[in-house]
């Protein structure tokens, strides 16, 4: 079984207990940003940051449009700051790109979402440290986050609208895949559940390790 599955089903199951009916995290928060949802004694975007920073990759940016989001980013991740998120998740990735630019030592940017807190220091390196213009992780043969995308793309990136992503220009171009199933989860937050499950999947990893 798959994270995906895996995660469809426990959803599943929690949808029964509460009597069919699905709880989202904004209807349970409804007036706080989604990366500030409480996971293993911090937020979603703390963890996601702490493993992303425990790869060793350098620069290590996120996007915000939210103040309260930019207050709890630790010290050494440049804040980007994205004015249109309700033009979709395509605004983001531009606002990282514009910013990286400029940059002559970067070639390459590795992408991930913060509500995926399960994937692993070893995803963002190995996505990383693979030679191809796009690559993605795959989980049970399945692409997902971390995504990463050569300078050569970003042009073609940039000119991205609404809400098409790194995904978008896979599915037109394809990209390299490596294999990160003993090195993460790719499932994200969505419901409360979902945090729940994940946390104690996380605890469990963290405690067997």
């Amino acid at each position: 079984m798959t994270a995906r599955e895996r995660q469809e089903q426990e959803r599943a199951q929690n949808t029964q207990e509460h009597g069919g009916k699905v709880l989202r995290l904004r209807d349970d928060m409804p007036n706080t940003p989604k990366p500030l949802a409480p996971f293993a004694g911090s937020t979603l975007v703390e963890h996601v940051l702490a493993a992303v920073a425990a790869s060793g990759l350098r620069p290590v940016c996120c996007v915000v449009s939210d103040d309260r989001v930019a207050a709890v980013v630790p010290g050494g991740v440049i804040v980007v700051r994205n004015p249109e998120p309700e033009l979709g998740i395509s605004t983001s990735l531009r606002a990282v790109l514009e910013v990286l630019a400029d940059d002559p030592t970067v070639d390459a940017v590795v992408v991930g979402l913060a509500d995926q807190p399960l994937v692993g220091p070893e995803v963002w390196l190995r996505v990383a440290a693979a030679s191809a213009p796009m690559v993605a992780a795959t989980y049970g043969g399945r692409r997902a986050n971390p995504v990463r995308l050569d300078r050569e793309v970003w042009a073609e990136a940039m000119g991205l609208r609404g809400d098409e992503g790194a995904r978008a220009l896979i599915r037109r171009h394809g990209a390299a895949e490596v294999a990160c199933d003993d090195a993460g989860d790719p499932s994200d937050a969505d419901t409360p559940d979902d945090l729940a499950v994940m946390e104690r999947r996380w605890r469990s990893q963290t405690a067997s390790g």
